[in-house]
């Protein structure tokens, strides 16, 4: 199948295009298109989202495979490039896939900053990006968007979880630390928003750090029951090896979400994860059809891993795609046919039954998981519980949709 991969440099792409040019070309171009339906894929593949964009390249493969060359019926071009998780590096990919490609539909970016970065240029062209991963809060809220589908969370949601099973679990006092980007300001405030009870200090550190000898310092003198972290990536290994080494882990109960304690990071880590709680909306061992399918031809394209929760995501947002194409017959220029098609969802989801609240943002479960040794000894994580049961997020009442 044609699948396009882009070099993109500073200087191969002018740094700043209006937002109008983007509607103008589009207008001007040729109404007869070959039949083929063109899919952006703007990767993190490198820089600070690296570890997360490997993984959802990983989900795309497989989708890609079982697609067969099509999406809904009809062939399907993907046009491939790494953003290198820099959000000036994003924008201009994405300018160039509109404006040189002419990209049908897109997905693709970890990082919250990304996300944000690409997002005007695309709705500015009416081209409707579903995420595969981050959901910030912006989006789901006040600058909601009919062209912005969440497709796997709001950013808050998870952190709002864990939240809520911290309060839950009985933990009088929290320390919470994070990157300082968007993605890690939701994570904060969405933990706060549902943990009643008190909050330690309050770290952000650089986004990409990775020695935290100051900030371990910090949490030993505050002695918090608990340690909330949202530490993606290798960030998240650093952190949880050197948390480890330190001895906190004998006094200071860990707990995080899929982004800092999935099935990528396990096997950097190893045993010092066994018992660390975190909150996620999909995990390898849901047991339904269309996860079990994932599962088992993801580990025999990957030689027999556990799929992380980016190429779960990643995986479901190409069959999200595949099914909105099929419904409206291939004809995607058919901007309010299209938007009603993904909204729709009509397809079997990894995560179990879901639908899009107002905000196209999806309610769902979110799940407990416990990282732990299963029958063979391996180290994974568990679902051990449901912590909110088709939950909507909290940012949705600032969504005020405007049609498209």
């Amino acid at each position: 199948m044609p699948y396009r991969r882009q070099r993109t440099t500073a200087a191969a792409v002018p740094s700043v295009i209006a937002l109008a040019a983007f509607a103008a070309v589009l207008a001007v171009s040729p109404q007869v298109r070959a039949q083929t339906v063109k899919v952006g894929l703007a990767m993190d593949l490198s820089g600070p989202f690296a570890v997360g964009g490997a993984e959802s390249k990983a989900g795309f493969a497989v989708a890609i495979k079982q697609l067969g060359g099509k999406l809904g019926g009809v062939p399907v071009e993907f046009v491939e490039a790494d953003t290198a998780g820099n959000p000036e590096t994003a924008r201009q990919v994405v300018e160039r896939m509109l404006m040189r490609d002419k990209i049908d539909l897109f997905t693709g970016p970890v990082g919250s900053s990304v996300a944000l970065a690409v997002a005007p240029p695309l709705f500015a062209a009416k081209v409707p990006y579903l995420s595969s991963n981050t959901g910030p809060s912006d989006l789901s809220g006040a600058r909601c968007n009919p062209y912005f589908f969440g497709a796997s969370y709001p950013n808050d949601a998870y952190h709002e979880a864990a939240g809520k099973f911290a309060g839950d679990k009985g933990f009088k006092k929290v320390a919470l630390i994070a990157p300082s980007y968007p993605g890690g300001k939701d994570a904060i405030t969405g933990f706060k928003r549902t943990y009643k009870g008190g909050t330690g200090d309050e770290l952000y550190t650089k986004l990409g750090q990775l020695d935290y000898s100051a900030e371990l310092a910090q949490i030993r003198a505050s002695k918090p029951d608990a340690l909330y972290f949202f530490l993606p990536g290798a960030m998240g290994v650093a952190f949880i090896k050197q948390f480890v080494g330190a001895g906190l882990s004998k006094d200071v109960a860990l707990i995080s979400t899929a982004f800092s304690a999935d099935e990528d990071m396990i096997p950097a880590v190893g045993e010092p994860m066994l018992g660390l709680f975190n909150t996620a909306h999909w995990s390898f061992d849901l047991d339904n059809p269309a996860n079990q399918r994932f599962v088992a031809a993801f580990r025999q394209q990957n030689n027999g891993r556990n799929p992380s929760f980016y190429a779960g995501q990643a995986y479901d947002v190409l069959m999200a795609m595949d099914a909105a194409v099929r419904d409206v017959g291939g004809k995607v220029a058919d901007k309010p046919a299209l938007l009603k098609a993904i909204k729709a969802a009509n397809y079997k989801s990894v995560r179990g039954d879901f639908r899009y609240g107002a905000n196209n943002f999806p309610v769902q479960n979110y799940y407990l998981r416990v990282i732990a040794k299963d029958d063979s000894g391996r180290i994974a994580n568990k679902v051990i519980g449901t912590v909110l049961t088709n939950y909507q997020d909290t940012t949705a009442a600032q969504c005020a949709m405007k049609s498209s």
